[in-house]
This record gives C-alpha cells, structure tokens and sequence, in this order.
C-alpha cells in the first residue's frame, strides 16, 4: 500500500511539475512566468520528496525530508519576491491587456522615489 502511495505522491510531483513548465511557456510576462515557477515548483518538489518519504519511512528519512520541505517552504517565496523587485526596479516592460491598463505600482514608485531633474 505505501508504494501506492509512494508512486501516487512522485507521480502527482511530477505532472505539477510538467505543468509548471508549461506555465514558463506560455505566459506572457517575467512576474507571471515567475509565479508559476515558484508555485508550481515548490508543490512538485514537496510531493516527490513526500513519495520519497514514504518509500523509506525511516524517521532520518522523514526528519530530512521535512527539513528540505519546510526550507523551500521559506525561502521560494523570499526568492520570488526578491526577483519581483528586481525586475519592477530595472522596468522590464510588463504584460498590458484591457484589463490591467491601470497600473497602481507605478504610482507608489513615483510617490516614493520622485524623480529629480
């Protein structure tokens, strides 16, 4: 039973992964291809090592595991988030559509750092 679950638990790791890397495909932008990458990646990599888990079920195994999923629990979305900035701060262009033609980041950048002439 536990290698069904096992195989369920890698399997499952590795569709999510799959999509993810279909996300950095097709989407049109560096925040939104970086959203899927962190998100999807972070889900696939917690769901192979949790398969690896339960394939060995030793509690070192387990301990290991758990510390290498809580680590990319906390540092994926400090990464992305620095990345975010990075990316706002040297003005890549940004996806525009009908619907996101207002863009209220590029006020509070102006408000905050005005520029000087």
């Amino acid at each position: 039973m536990s290698e069904i679950i096992a195989g369920s638990l890698i399997i499952l790791g590795g569709v999510f992964a799959l999509i993810g890397a279909l996300g950095l495909v097709r989407m049109p932008d560096v925040l939104i291809r970086m959203h899927a990458s962190t998100k999807i990646g972070t889900l696939s990599t917690g769901l192979i090592l949790a398969g690896c888990a339960v394939v060995f079920g030793t509690p070192d195994i387990i301990i290991r595991v758990v510390a290498i999923v809580l680590f990319i629990l906390l540092t994926a979305p400090i990464g992305a988030h620095m990345m975010g900035r990075s990316v706002v701060s040297t003005g890549v262009p940004l996806w525009k559509n009908e619907e996101t033609e207002k863009d209220n980041l590029d006020e509070m950048l102006i408000k905050d750092h005005p520029a000087t002439d």
